[in-house]
């Protein structure tokens, strides 16, 4: 069979894109050959639909695919499970049955109060002299340093002081009296401790004694000049516990003590309250003696 000069016809096919639809159906007359245009058209939707559904399943198949792995990767250890657990539920866990503890009720003892330690003869009992009460040789209050002078110590109390001092004193049974000079500058002070047996004889003795010209006779000696003998001197009265003290403080020139004088009044205050301290300590050192024994 002859083919002519271009060689054989090529066959075409829709589903190659090299291939070629032949319009002529065996004649020349260029009419196309619709019974094979339908027969490829119908070809061709043919193959569609296959593909159609082929594609469909395979999607079904990969959606159920994904599925899957979602249910068992929520299902692993690390979250929450669809599955009811084993355990009861809250309200049904057994409660704890163990008894609490209990203990005997206890309380601190009271803190022991040091005045209560000064103020009877009968807990006062450390060791009493010029040495424990002013100890050394110098004080310092504040910024002002005060030397030591001379010291003394009697049992008769009257005759180491003077005015209405000596009637007081014996009246409410003074056992003791210490004294103490100090000096700063041109100013000097003599401090004296009256002892009791109780706190209410001292705190009497200190009452009836204020401002009733009731002192105590200065003390000079070591490098203190004698002071307030015949000036007019500045005088304190406290009472602290089973002990009333009283301070004279002046000028060591014999010069008279006026209010203008701020020095003599703050050399008097500050060792009347040096002495209040000392008073306070020795109490604070019985009661932590008592307490630790």
């Amino acid at each position: 069979m002859s083919y002519g000069q271009g060689g054989p016809q090529s066959q075409w096919d829709p589903w190659k894109p090299q291939s070629q639809q032949s319009w002529s159906s065996g004649s020349d007359d260029g009419t196309p050959d619709w019974a094979a245009l339908a027969e490829a058209s119908e070809a061709r939707n043919k193959r569609r639909k296959l593909l159609f559904i082929g594609g469909g399943t395979f999607a079904t198949i990969a959606i159920g695919a994904a599925v899957a792995m979602t249910v068992v990767s929520t299902n692993g250890t690390h979250g929450p499970s669809g599955n009811p657990t084993n355990l009861p539920v809250s309200a049904s866990l057994p409660a704890s049955t163990t008894a609490a503890p209990s203990f005997a009720p206890t309380s601190a003892p009271p803190p022991l109060d040091p005045k209560d330690f000064i103020s009877s003869v009968t807990k006062d009992t450390a060791p009493l002299g010029p040495g424990t009460l002013f100890p050394g040789s110098q004080l310092t209050m504040g910024d002002t340093v005060y030397k030591k002078g001379a010291t003394a110590d009697t049992v008769n109390c009257a005759s180491a002081v003077g005015g209405a001092l000596p009637k007081v004193l014996t009246a409410h049974g003074c056992t003791r009296l210490i004294r103490v000079t100090y000096a700063e500058g041109p100013v000097a002070v003599t401090v004296g401790v009256a002892v009791f047996n109780t706190a209410a004889e001292a705190e009497k003795a200190k009452t009836q004694a204020a401002g009733k010209k009731s002192i105590v006779h200065s003390l000079p000696g070591k490098g203190v000049k004698n002071f307030c003998d015949a000036a007019i001197c500045r005088t304190t009265a406290n009472a602290y516990g089973r002990y009333a003290y009283f301070t004279i403080s002046g000028f060591t020139s014999g010069k008279n003590v006026t209010t203008k004088d701020t020095q003599v009044f703050r050399t008097g205050d500050d060792l009347a309250q040096f002495t209040a301290n000392q008073i306070h300590r020795r109490g604070e050192a019985q009661a932590s003696a008592a307490a630790n024994r």
